[in-house]
């Protein structure tokens, strides 16, 4: 074979790629300047009236504006403003695309109507059974307001408070129980019914389709679920509530993690305990069932997903799985757990009243329909408090 001459040997090639800290510094440079351009330090065109040929000038004008934009301060805080801006758009475009999925769910999957559920900022659930006639009284002499007070909460303040009740076993719910709940909402028109055949263990159920109903039946800012053996303060709840307005996804309530019990026959036995792990695990963090919160935005969840959603024996322990997969934020609120009188009478001495008052022991207040005046007059926040409350 020909030798190849030197000329040959040496002809002209591409250049060598730059080395790797030669493109890490050219992909600094490259990011510098299109930071400063889209913050708006360097126009995109000059002005045509001022001198750019002024080389001490632009000299100057560079030295300043590099000096500024190495301010590390400086860079910090428009990192902040631009991951504030994301976080902020983020959360908008998933509201709304909660909001129209919410719309469509309630008109059948077809087009959005203009005229939508009524407005509130909190519908207020109360968990109760047709033998449980006495307690709702109770609840009506304490805190529960009635007649043209409930409908002026509802109005001026956009606090709605229903007990939610479901239908006997009876066929076409023509039996006694329900003519007699029937009778009592053409008394008092505080009662939301539900689609639903009530049944102490379809608790879990009967939680799901209460948040479908709630959803379609007002437009809330917060959905809270309480049970009628509970002792409750308005004004607390809705300023507790209204810190956590602006934030997407919330989830408020004394969360607590208590054993799965395998053992059947005991009381809240988990049939399904061994998806939980090994004998002797404990439940994921969840809200005790007697009163909790969520925002609008997961009710809303709960109402799209409803048919699809499991349910376990227990329904804190079910509501607690519908959200534990999600970007929630958990509120641990010890207030809204506070033991029944001296407790919750020292704390309002203190100035600190309570949401909610009940007995861990009886998983709610024991004989509430004897002691809930009592309560109410020693941990009662007062007849005008829940009105001075900003909503």
């Amino acid at each position: 074979m020909m030798a190849l001459s030197t000329s040959e040997r040496q002809s002209p090639r591409a250049k060598a790629p730059l080395s790797g800290k030669g493109a890490v510094a050219a992909l600094c440079v490259a990011s510098f300047v299109v930071g400063l351009l889209l913050s708006g330090r360097v126009p995109l065109l000059p002005a045509a009236s001022k001198d750019m040929t002024s080389s001490s000038g632009c000299v100057k004008n560079k030295r300043a504006m590099l000096s500024e934009s190495n301010n590390p301060r400086d860079i910090m805080n428009e990192v902040s403003r631009t991951h504030h801006a994301i976080q902020s758009l983020d959360k908008a475009v998933s509201s709304l695309e909660m909001e129209l999925a919410v719309e469509r769910a309630r008109s059948g999957g077809g087009a959005v109507s203009s005229v939508g559920p009524q407005k509130a900022f909190v519908v207020i659930g109360i968990n109760t059974a047709f033998s449980s006639k006495k307690r709702r009284d109770s609840l009506r002499e304490t805190w529960v307001p009635r007649g043209e007070k409930l409908r002026r909460l509802e109005k001026e303040k956009g606090i709605v408070i229903r007990f939610v009740i479901g239908r006997s076993g009876t066929a076409a719910g023509g039996g006694a129980l329900d003519r007699a709940v029937d009778s009592e909402e053409a008394e008092n028109k505080d009662f939301l019914r539900l689609d639903h055949v009530e049944g102490y263990h379809e608790l879990s159920s009967k939680t799901r389709i209460y948040f479908t109903t709630a959803v379609a039946t007002w437009d809330a800012d917060f959905y809270v679920k309480v049970d009628d053996d509970v002792h409750l303060n308005l004004g607390m709840l809705t300023s507790r509530l209204a810190k956590y307005r602006t934030r997407p996804r919330v989830y408020v309530g004394c969360m607590k993690s208590g054993p799965v019990l395998s053992q059947k026959g005991v009381k809240y036995h988990e049939p399904e305990y061994w998806k939980f792990g090994d004998e002797g695990n404990k439940y994921f963090r969840h809200a005790t069932g007697q009163i909790y919160a969520i925002s609008k935005d997961l009710a809303a969840y709960i109402s799209i997903n409803q048919p699809i959603l499991h349910r376990f024996a227990n329904e804190d322990v079910s509501l607690g799985a519908w959200l534990i997969g999600l970007e929630v934020e958990h509120v641990d609120d010890r207030s809204m757990c506070c033991a029944t009188p001296p407790d919750c009478e020292w704390k309002k001495r203190a100035g600190n009243v309570c949401v909610a008052s009940f007995d861990w022991s009886c998983s709610g207040v024991c004989k509430s329909v004897d002691r809930m005046k009592h309560i109410h007059k020693a941990c009662g926040e007062g007849q005008g408090a829940v009105w001075s409350v900003a909503t």
